[in-house]
């Protein structure tokens, strides 16, 4: 069989339910959707440490944040030119390899080992009139930055190709433009789609979901939570809520309007790889670099929580060689998955030091001995004095979630667990009470078990 091209479009803090397949209300993603309808969707993937930097460098080498050691998102550009990067390996197989897009594991936009191709920008880079470097060079360009983009990654696919190649297409969108300071914290600018479609999706409302509470009804379920939803009122805060309309409907909205472009990137992307010939010979996947809140949990915006909207991974993918079309896949699939499967497809075997798993048993029907259940880390970040003390550890099953705070509490008694088959809302923790005393000390178990093993003990 012909080795594949790879295709992986990553959009930054995109939701599970932002995309029209995917269940938003309003929001149109034709060209999305056809990824969905003509491939599979995995309505079960996640993000194991749910913030930019960390999980990007999850997503390029297969590891868990603990093993590759992006644990956060200050600037680790030096790390981020050391990590085993999937590319290295396509590379070395014949393949030519090509990032465009955000980078983000270390700020500065410089070409990283891996890569025959490279575009990308400094740190979260701006949406109007971006300074891009290329191949090493920065060029300063004019417009809108999405759709620069969609233009340079249809201009590499259409291009002749005389080896097959590999692009991974990281977007800016759907993140606001923000100015990072060199501790790691951000000044806020505020959502902002191409000119063309300001006005979508007016007076078009998200609905509210029960677990869109207030501060005061979360912390009686959530203890460990109180010190830090306290802390968020503070002025500094408050200063960065507001600049992107935190919890309100307009900034749902936005976010909606800035995936208009990038759907129409996707079509682009679509018709070029048709009209060459290639769109059948294509891996194409479709995700998300982390989740958000749109207010559950009293959070927003806000994406570093192990509650199901910041894990939860928008995840389709189209390859008609290995993907039956409207293929729906419930197994806990993670984005520590994606290198060892494009690696599997190119005709390698992944290294001893790839964590994830091939997705390719899961395509072709075979479930047995697939996972039961994985890890999700976050260490708190001094960048943000209210999340100060927030490190956690917890582990998913398909129907439980356990949730350690590592530095609040004594003996767990601020932990939480939650029964997703009652309570997919994960409104009612059940850590503490006496019928689920057996899954919370069977999770902790597993819990240590997930750690040991991501920490290569």
């Amino acid at each position: 069989m012909r080795r594949p091209n790879f295709l992986v479009i990553l959009i930054d803090d995109l939701r599970f339910d932002e995309f029209g397949a995917g269940g938003h209300p309003y929001m149109k993603t034709p060209h999305v959707d056809r990824i969905a309808l003509e491939g599979a969707i995995f309505e079960r993937a996640f993000h194991t440490t749910p913030i930019c930097s960390p999980n990007r460098a999850s997503i390029l080498t297969g590891q868990y944040a603990s093993r590759h050691g992006i644990i956060d998102n200050v600037a680790r550009d030096a790390a981020s030119h050391r990590l085993p990067n999937y590319h290295l390996d396509l590379r070395r197989r014949g393949y030519e390899t090509a990032h465009i897009g955000k980078w983000h594991m270390g700020n500065d936009g410089q070409p990283r080992p891996g890569y025959d191709h490279w575009v990308s920008f400094d740190g979260h880079g701006r949406l109007n009139d971006p300074r891009l470097n290329e191949q090493g060079r920065y060029v300063q360009h004019t417009g809108y930055i999405t759709d620069i983009m969609n233009a340079m990654a249809a201009e590499f696919v259409s291009r002749r190709h005389n080896r097959p190649w590999s692009l991974f297409f990281a977007h800016k969108a759907v993140h606001p433009d923000a100015e990072q300071a060199a501790d790691g914290t951000f000044k806020m600018d505020g959502y902002r789609p191409a000119e063309r479609h300001q006005d979508l999706y007016r007076g078009c409302v998200f609905p509210r979901k029960p677990n869109m509470l207030a501060a005061a009804e979360v912390v009686k379920q959530k203890p460990a939570w109180e010190e830090a939803l306290r802390l968020r009122t503070h002025a500094q805060s408050r200063t960065m809520l507001d600049a992107i309309h935190a919890g309100e409907q307009e900034e749902i909205r936005l976010r909606a309007c800035m995936m208009a472009a990038v759907d129409e990137g996707v079509g682009m992307l679509l018709e070029a790889l048709a009209r060459t010939g290639q769109l059948d010979d294509t891996f194409i996947l479709f995700l998300g670099d982390n989740g958000y809140f749109f207010g559950e949990h009293g959070l927003g915006p806000e994406r570093r929580f192990a509650y199901e909207e910041g894990i939860r991974a928008p995840f389709i993918a189209r390859y008609p060689p290995r993907i039956k079309a409207g293929t729906r896949i419930r197994d806990l699939v993670i984005c520590q998955d994606i290198a060892p499967t494009l690696v599997e497809l190119a005709g390698g075997r992944p290294g001893p030091q790839v964590q994830g798993r091939s997705l390719l048993p899961l395509l072709a029907g075979r479930r047995a001995g697939w996972r039961k259940s994985f890890l999700m880390e976050y260490w708190a970040e001094n960048a943000y004095p209210w999340l100060v003390g927030m490190t956690y550890k917890a582990v998913r099953t398909a129907r439980h979630k356990y949730i350690r705070w590592v530095n609040r509490g004594r003996n767990g008694e601020l932990d939480e667990l939650y029964d997703l088959d009652r309570d997919p809302y994960e409104i009612r923790n059940v850590a503490h009470r006496p019928g689920y005393r057996a899954v919370r000390d069977r999770l902790r178990r597993e819990l240590r078990r997930l750690v040991a093993e991501a920490a290569g003990l």
